[in-house]
């Protein structure tokens, strides 16, 4: 659970003026650096998880990276000696290797040692709830819906790869390095995969615009759970929010004017807004009428 900072003692009594933490800290704020570094060094150094340094680890994080070793340091002391953001980059391809090894009970306990010290120093990111790296980090209530959601769409069968495609849009919005592009040409295919089997069943080739024009052309064909007044059209936020998903990826074209690529802010709001629609499509909010 998330709470507000407590404030420190002089500033209680009295004795100080109330301290201005600018909390949630991007990069590496001074106060992590050594933390930081420092739960580096006990996974490839001489530390608590290890007796001997890992020299072949620290050479595969390199070639991963592509860090350059220096000619009088080896690829271990190159790692330790990271800084900024390539810190944030060695840590979280650490994370990433080891989730795609068989993970020990060290190494999750390890990533777990991290996740507090990002909690505490008040971190801009987080480590991932898979282990598998490091995140933007986002309110516990938001993170924990979209994840319900993809665990939802994952055990409907109608809703084909929404769980799969919503997952790569969360991460590639929110992941340490976010790709704003990839994550709203994710966060489509998640929509359409789930309104598929509810709006065009029958059409292979079906898309979100497709979906779009046939509850437009045929709005009575469906319903929702939402209460609707008399005279009103029921669907009728579910097209509107599809049809917001739809016209607001920006790169899906090519034209002679220049493509202009999705922002963070686009994409991230268009992760969310595509989570509603797989949730109201596998969960059986929107269906056709009989």
């Amino acid at each position: 659970m998330t709470t507000a900072p407590r404030q420190r003692f002089s500033t209680r009594a009295g004795l100080a003026d109330a301290f201005s933490d600018g909390a949630p800290y991007e990069g590496v704020p001074s106060h992590l650096r050594q933390p930081l570094t420092a739960w580096l060094h006990a996974q490839l150094g001489r530390g608590e998880y290890r007796e001997q340094p890992d020299h072949g680890l620290a050479m595969v994080l390199s070639l991963r990276l592509r860090i350059d070793p220096s000619p009088y340091s080896s690829s271990l002391d190159r790692l330790l000696g990271a800084e900024g953001a390539e810190l944030l980059d060695v840590i979280d391809a650490l994370l990433a290797y080891r989730a795609d090894q068989r993970q020990s009970e060290n190494s999750r306990n390890a990533a777990h040692v991290l996740g507090v010290l990002l909690t505490e120093g008040g971190s801009a990111y987080r480590v991932a709830d898979d282990l598998s790296g490091l995140e933007m980090r986002v309110a516990t209530a938001v993170r924990g819906a979209v994840q319900q959601t993809v665990s939802d769409a994952a055990s409907s069968l109608p809703a084909g790869s929404a769980a799969d495609h919503l997952a790569a849009a969360w991460a590639a919005a929110y992941g340490l390095h976010p790709d704003p592009v990839r994550a709203y040409s994710e966060a489509i295919k998640a929509a359409e995969s789930a309104a598929h089997a509810v709006v065009e069943p029958n059409n292979a080739k079906a898309t979100l615009g497709t979906m779009i024009r046939v509850i437009r052309n045929s709005p009575s064909r469906f319903t929702t759970a939402l209460f609707s007044p008399a005279g009103k059209d029921p669907v009728a936020p579910v097209e509107a929010m599809m049809r917001a998903l739809w016209e607001g990826q920006t790169s899906r074209h090519g034209a002679q004017t220049g493509t202009v690529p999705e922002t963070p802010e686009a994409a991230q709001s268009a992760v969310h807004l595509a989570a509603t629609l797989v949730q109201w499509f596998t969960s059986g909010a929107v269906v056709r009428t009989p």
